[in-house]
This record gives structure tokens, C-alpha cells and sequence, in this order.
């Protein structure tokens, strides 16, 4: 029912839309997340690049936690989880979540609550190339691991 992909390649929003509706009249409401790469970060000259860096078998396997979870949380008719890695400029796409239900609200839910647990519990290496040519790798932010942890106290 889940569709988790990890790999370099862009992603078409509309048509992962499609497929994971593509002949259904079950589904109510679907919940829908994109996150792109921005060209600042707080403290720091311009970002040029961001850089993805990952295990692969570590990585599926946590993204298939994950979306358990979700799956067991919410009644979801469907569930795509697309996750880049590699090198990404400024503006492209890096994660697109996707969560269907027979109802908005578990949708919705389902969808914050994927994107929360990912940024917080994918093991992601993460390095922003500046345009100076330095390279930071990004740090866990106290703001993520709140957002997953308003989750923790609901299950």
C-alpha cells in the first residue's frame, strides 16, 4: 500500500498524485508535503548546494518504521514517501510526502506527522555548499525535535 522511494532523481508532484489515486473513489481527502531546497540558512552566507548524504538499507528500513507507525495510527488508504539524496540546487525538490485517507483529518494528520517523524528519525546526513565554498553539515534543530515530539505524547 506504501510507496517509499529513496534515489537522486526529481520527482513529479502531480503525477505521484495520480498514481496513488489512479482508480480509487474510496479516497476522501489526501494530505501532501514538498520540501525544497532554500538559498539561506540562519547564520550563513548564501546556500549554493544542499547535499544528501545516506545508508541505504539503514535508511529504507527507517522510512518503512516510520510509515508503519503512520499506518497504524490512521486508517491511510495509500501513502507515497519520496526522499532525494545527492547533490540539490536551490529551489529543487527533497522530500514529497503523500498520505490518503476516506477523511481530511487523518490525512492531514498523517501527512504532519510523516513529515515530522522523517526530519527527525531518517538517519539523513545533511551539508549546505555555500556560495564562499565552504561546506556545513546542518545540525539538528531544537524546532524539529519538538515537532516530533508533540507525536510521541499521542501514542
Amino acid at each position: 500500500m506504501a510507496r517509499i522511494v529513496v534515489h537522486e532523481a526529481d520527482f513529479d508532484v502531480g503525477a505521484e498524485i495520480a498514481a496513488l489515486t489512479a482508480g480509487r473513489t474510496d479516497i476522501g481527502g489526501i494530505g501532501c508535503f514538498v520540501g525544497t531546497v532554500r538559498d539561506t540558512a540562519p547564520g550563513l552566507p548564501e546556500v549554493a548546494a544542499l547535499t544528501l548524504e545516506h545508508y541505504p538499507a539503514m535508511t529504507h528500513k527507517a522510512l518503512e518504521r516510520i510509515v508503519a507507525e503512520a499506518e497504524q495510527r490512521w486508517p491511510l488508504l495509500g501513502c507515497t514517501v519520496i526522499h532525494r539524496v545527492g547533490r540539490m540546487l536551490p529551489g529543487e525538490n527533497i522530500v514529497l510526502v503523500i498520505a490518503a485517507s476516506a477523511h481530511r483529518r487523518a490525512a492531514l494528520d498523517a501527512t504532519a506527522f510523516l513529515i515530522d517523524w522523517l526530519k527527525t528519525k531518517a538517519p539523513f546526513w545533511k551539508r549546505e555548499d555555500l556560495a564562499s565554498g565552504d561546506h556545513v553539515w546542518v545540525e539538528a534543530r531544537d524546532a524539529d525535535d519538538a515537532a516530533a515530539e508533540r507525536w510521541e505524547r499521542r501514542s
